[in-house]
């Protein structure tokens, strides 16, 4: 293997958090034992994984992931990146980078970009004006910097989590929320509201890429828990939804990413990825999205896709809580460093 070749993983934790401290309404938190088998489950799953880089989603206490990296081994090669000063009262997206790879201090984006502003008058006679009143991300996105050798780019990574498909529990709303009036349509209205916080959310996070990408040759690599599948429109805005080229094609778009999920589908006979099983039903919830650098056919390819592997086994029994496992499946994608001929950066 080569040093320039490079391995992502995303990983939701379930709540990692110090035992006996408060992981939302619940005040007690995991018991102890629980919590042992959530930092064994967690580092033996790491240990397999082997990636580079790994965001999460949904770590509560730094000194957790501390002991996870520990349990897996991994202390010593790889970096914790926790927002400083976290005092584990809250839920963040965080990351564990190769220590030789980081190449500048990390960053967490609470507010959106100025330029993400959704409102509009519509764009034909019939349709009313409207008007988004958001600023910020639920959970604020991680951004690093990561080069795996001297001799190659520096790679923009993104950690994102964004907001849940569950309704929005309106109920606990006082200044406007009454049972007799709005109490039947709680769940529509729920719904419609975490999905325009999760469109929104979307579309600052494109906006952000898109001031890094457009016109550049930078790597991006965006990770993490959407809450969405791979055709849904939260990645449609994620991906503005590029022409995945045929063989023998090259291009690639410039400002576009595409979802390890299809490449992987390129390689398969069927498609047998899910991440997140609901009510039975299996979805893609978890998504590594990557810019033309890392597309077969891109003539700006750098680093070619090697496979993708998605840990989901553990989704088969709904025991999480006892057993220590997480909620999500786990996803890795693998690139092998390969460029185009006359590729930018290579």
């Amino acid at each position: 293997m080569s040093s320039r070749d490079i391995s992502f993983a995303s990983f939701n934790l379930y709540n990692l958090q110090l035992p006996g401290r408060a992981v939302y309404g619940d005040t007690d938190g995991w018991d102890t034992s629980v919590y042992e088998r959530k930092v064994a489950w967690t580092g033996r799953m790491l240990a397999r994984l082997a990636a580079d880089f790994i965001g999460f989603q949904e770590l509560w206490a730094g000194e957790a992931l501390d002991q996870v990296l520990d349990q897996a081994g991994l202390a010593g090669s790889h970096e914790p990146l926790v927002p400083p000063g976290h005092q584990g009262d809250r839920i963040v997206c965080a990351g564990a980078v190769r220590t030789d790879m980081l190449v500048a201090d990390p960053e967490w984006i609470t507010e959106f970009p100025p330029e993400t502003v959704l409102k509009s008058t519509g764009d034909d006679p019939q349709q009313p004006a409207i008007a988004v009143n958001l600023s910020r991300f639920s959970r604020p996105v991680l951004h690093a910097r990561i080069r795996p050798d001297p001799a190659t780019p520096v790679i923009h990574v993104f950690v994102c989590h964004f907001k849940s498909r569950r309704p929005a529990e309106i109920w606990r709303e006082r200044d406007w929320y009454d049972r007799d009036v709005h109490g039947d349509h709680r769940t529509a209205l729920g719904y419609a509201i975490s999905t325009i916080r999760r469109t929104a959310e979307a579309a600052a996070l494109r906006v952000v890429i898109t001031k890094i990408a457009k016109d550049t040759a930078e790597p991006i690599i965006v990770l993490g828990d959407m809450n969405d599948g791979k055709a849904s429109n939260t990645l449609n805005i994620l991906t503005e939804q590029p022409r995945y080229l045929g063989p023998l094609s090259t291009g690639g778009g410039d400002n576009a990413l595409y979802t390890a999920q299809t490449l992987q589908e390129y390689r398969s006979i069927r498609d047998v990825y899910y991440t997140y099983v609901f009510e039975k039903q299996r979805e893609s919830l978890d998504h590594i999205l990557v810019s033309e650098q890392f597309y077969d056919n891109s003539s700006d390819r750098l680093w070619a896709f090697k496979e993708m592997t998605v840990e989901n086994d553990h989704l088969n029994y709904d025991d999480h809580k006892n057993s220590g496992t997480c909620d999500h499946g786990v996803i890795r994608a693998a690139f092998k460093w390969k460029p185009a001929r006359g590729a930018p950066g290579s």
